[in-house]
């Protein structure tokens, strides 16, 4: 459905429930808050499912919203989440258990596992399909559109992705307007890195693995070094767009091993060099062409050997 189909069910509903995926970004952080607030600006009641992998970058946010464990909620919301296993335990169980009504999306690897989706595959950032459903159903004011900028550009790399669009820049002009503290947002996103982010960022590049004359790079981390470093989940965030930075890399593929015996790897191309929807695809997962990712058993060492095979497969068809 299209967004004002969207708008018109979020209209008619109460006491809502907002998802988010696990691992969570700034897209899905801000834009379920932003949805939240927009909610409970047109009088009804609606809270965030707490999410167990929200960092200290994220919780301030999350104040006053997070969904007291004894809320009755009659409809679920998903935002800026593809799949049910980007769900953290205790979402899957929920939409496992009664569905997920709505879900608002901009990835073209969704796979319509909710009764209605909004999704705008040509939007950088999810949070710029919220962005037109506030203008349905209510007005933006300075906490929404604080947080829809959070989503826009952190989503972008601070404007500078690919992805980014001539929308994106008219939605963060709009939101900017309402005096959101968009240089406070971009220094704590982009600008601020702690000393163990710079430790693991020296191990990637110490591990990297170089292939096509310098046009691929593959590197990881394990759990073990976060334990010797004392490095903490938010050092970790968004690492995957670092070995991009790299002068010629034109694809990178960052693992980086979680519990229960697996590995989640981060790609990030050239779209015209290649599609890493695709080839995160073999591998079960999905994305953008320039942004995908995928969850593969084993430990870092083998899950980067099956994405380095899965890059030379869609590069070469071997």
């Amino acid at each position: 459905m299209d967004y004002k189909a969207a708008a018109a069910l979020l209209g008619g509903w109460d006491n809502i429930l907002i998802l988010t995926h696990k691992r969570p970004d700034g897209d899905t952080i801000g834009c379920a808050v932003g949805l939240c607030a927009l909610l409970r600006q047109c009088g009804k009641t609606a809270w965030v499912l707490k999410n167990p992998d929200a960092t200290s970058r994220f919780t301030p946010y999350l104040e006053g919203y997070v969904a007291p464990e004894d809320f009755a909620f009659d409809k679920v919301v998903a935002v800026d989440v593809a799949t049910l296993g980007l769900l953290t335990p205790e979402a899957r169980a929920i939409a496992d258990r009664r569905g997920v009504d709505l879900c608002v999306d901009h990835h073209p690897s969704n796979e319509n596992y909710a009764k209605e989706t909004c999704l705008e595959t040509d939007k950088a950032a999810c949070g710029e399909i919220v962005y037109k459903l506030v203008g349905e159903l209510g007005h933006l004011d300075r906490e929404i559109a604080s947080m829809l900028y959070l989503a826009v550009s952190t989503d972008t790399g601070c404007f500078v992705y690919s992805n980014t669009t001539p929308n994106s820049h008219q939605v963060a002009a709009a939101l900017m307007e309402l005096d959101v503290p968009y240089v406070d947002i971009n220094k704590r996103h982009f600008r601020t890195k702690s000393l163990n982010r710079m430790q693991l960022e020296r191990l990637l590049v110490e591990r990297m693995e170089v292939l096509e004359g310098g046009a691929v790079v593959l590197s990881s981390l394990t759990l073990a070094d976060m334990e010797t470093l004392g490095a903490r989940e938010e050092d970790a965030e968004d690492i995957a767009a670092f070995l991009g930075q790299i002068e010629g890399v034109k694809v990178s593929a960052t693992i980086r091993e979680v519990e229960n015996g697996e590995c989640k790897i981060s790609l990030r191309s050239d779209p015209d060099y290649l599609d890493s929807c695709a080839a995160c695809a073999l591998l079960g997962g999905g994305g953008h062409k320039t942004a995908s990712g995928c969850t593969v058993p084993g430990d870092a060492w083998t899950a980067q050997e099956a994405m380095k095979q899965a890059i030379l497969q869609v590069l070469h068809g071997r």
